[in-house]
């Protein structure tokens, strides 16, 4: 089945671009916290040359992202390939990623600095750490 044509960019010239991101594992089968995907993420993320990752964080299942393209009408889609694409190189997994992602062009530098705070608090609710600074598999805007 194809793909909807992507909806432009409409925001304007000054305005920088920036996405919220999900990927996810298919079946939503727990695979990524872990260190091991972490340190394939992060070898990822460094390859990376027209993206900027201002945020990031590894759950279970699924793995959120802010990101921008350094040139403004680059495709999502590019970026979300090439970090899985490089993630399954590093790893061989026995499992796959789900088809796609789910992605949210944001408005505001207040949208991103919202979603970065619903990110680091995705472990606490659920359940697996008490406070978001003890999840080790996330990094945010001034570390990445």
């Amino acid at each position: 089945m194809a793909h909807p044509p992507r909806i432009p960019v409409l925001l304007s010239a000054e305005k920088p671009v920036a996405y919220f991101l999900t990927l996810c594992v298919q079946n939503r089968r727990p695979a990524l916290a872990n260190q091991r995907c972490w340190t394939a993420f992060r070898k990822a993320a460094m390859k990376i040359r027209k993206w900027k990752i201002w945020a990031a964080i590894l759950m279970p299942d699924h793995a959120h992202l802010l990101v921008s393209p350094l040139e403004r009408d680059l495709p999502v889609g590019e970026f979300v390939g090439l970090i899985k694409r490089w993630m399954r190189q590093e790893l061989r997994p026995s499992w796959n990623w789900q088809t796609g992602s789910f992605d949210r062009l944001l408005r505001s530098e207040e949208s991103a600095q919202e979603k970065w705070e619903y990110m680091r608090e995705n472990p606490v609710r659920a359940g697996l750490v008490k406070e978001w600074r003890e999840w080790p598999y996330a990094d945010g805007f001034e570390n990445l």
